[in-house]
């Protein structure tokens, strides 16, 4: 069977008993560890998951048509990954990822309408579901860990600081923009801790209420306000920019017309810092499961895609840094959390709901941690004397707003 051809075409190290509906098995790998099973629950399903594995896999576990017998999930995938990355330039490789890229162009077509609704697909769930796996922050985006031993809490606040500190907040009532503002942690931290005028802006109706609500319980509604809008009908201008886990929603086609809107935005002497996922080693594309069921739309580039659109926008980069296993940490603290809640998830939202939000953790933990994923943070300007020429400016907003100077998170 087609699924069975292509276990046996990529997995060269480690076993792997495949069980099928019919109770036969099947032992495929070298004999060597780890030892895994998995049993399908359907007949056709072997047709299914060899022509389409990166959207059939996630979805057949989602169903329960796919259950680990032997090992767990995260064992699974990273089993999987790790005996793909060691056989994707064969041809049966090669022919996936063509399939998987004939509709890429157009997936990346985003006007305003779809934009809102991609964003609404994701961040407009039930609201107490957010709760169960993130930090009381809502920080939805990759933390930085300082120490090993960081807990979430404290390495999304180290996170929070680490980006103010490269927008080079000198002076009080700086105009700031934030560009896909969440559920308004980043935008009241910089109100809060720099006394910035913030204007945070967001696609999802239930991200704005939380927003509002906190501004208002903080008394912090009069500096730090935010909008149902998108980023394309601000209208500035802005002395800094921030936009956080928003650009992997831009698409590659997009990015003349993001970048070219930053530079309009920003003043002359305006600083922006833009945090996003990206890609080590070439163009590729997003996870079929996560592109259908997760993220809608979302792209993932290189950094080549991303600069030469800034330099063609006429900004100027003024840094960047790699945050390499950062986000790996980051979902693995998430999806422990949400296994902890298993039980109430399940009876709030169903079985197949829980299955769908493990494996989209755990499938992205092991993109960070095994495939070519990290996280970029650039730092932009329109004139290269607006920053100062070394990064001690950074160094000594850390430390001076080190935790817990703030009391609030």
């Amino acid at each position: 069977m087609l699924f069975r051809h292509l276990l046996r075409s990529i997995i060269r190290k480690g076993s792997l008993r495949l069980i099928a509906a019919n109770g036969k098995s099947y032992d495929i790998g070298d004999g060597t560890v780890p030892h895994l099973a998995i049993k399908l629950h359907r007949k056709n399903l072997e047709w299914l998951l060899g022509f389409n594995p990166q959207l059939k896999i996630g979805e057949a576990y989602m169903d329960g048509l796919l259950t680990i017998e032997q090992g767990n999930l995260r064992d699974f995938l990273q089993f999987l990954l790790f005996n793909y990355n060691a056989s994707r330039d064969s041809p049966m490789m090669r022919r996936i990822e063509w399939l998987h890229g004939a509709t890429l162009r157009i997936k990346q077509f985003n006007p305003i309408g779809r934009a809102r609704r991609n964003a609404s697909f994701h961040y407009d769930l039930p609201d107490r579901l957010y709760d169960f796996f993130l930090d009381p922050d809502r920080q939805y985006s990759c933390a930085y860990f300082r120490n090993p031993g960081d807990s979430l809490e404290q390495a999304q606040r180290n996170k929070k600081r680490h980006i103010a500190s490269k927008l080079l907040l000198d002076r009080p009532d700086l105009r700031v923009l934030d560009i896909g503002s969440g559920w308004g942690g980043l935008g009241l931290y910089l109100a809060r801790e720099a006394g910035c005028r913030v204007t945070g802006v967001t696609l999802s109706t239930e991200q704005l209420k939380f927003s509002r609500a906190r501004a208002w319980r903080e008394g912090l509604s009069k500096i730090c306000r935010f909008e149902l809008r998108d980023y394309r009908q601000e209208k500035g201008p802005y002395d800094r920019i921030v936009s956080v886990g928003m650009f992997e929603h831009v698409g590659k086609k997009n990015y003349d017309e993001f970048f070219a809107k930053i530079r309009d935005l920003l003043t002359e002497d305006g600083v922006c810092l833009l945090h996003a996922v990206g890609r080590f080693n070439e163009p590729g594309l997003v996870n079929a499961f996560i592109r259908k069921h997760v993220f809608p739309g979302a792209d993932v580039p290189v950094l080549s895609e991303v600069l030469e659109p800034i330099e063609r926008s006429g900004l100027l980069v003024t840094d960047i840094e790699i945050l390499r296993l950062h986000y790996a940490k980051t979902l693995k603290r998430w999806s422990e959390r949400l296994r902890t809640h298993r039980a109430e998830i399940v009876e709030l939202y169903g079985e197949r709901f829980y299955r769908k939000w493990e494996f989209y953790l755990i499938s992205c933990e092991m993109g960070f941690r095994c495939d070519a994923l990290m996280v970029f943070q650039i730092q932009l300007g329109k004139r290269r004397e607006a920053l100062p020429i070394t990064r001690d400016y950074m160094t000594d907003w850390e430390r001076s707003h080190d935790w817990p100077i703030s009391k609030s998170a």
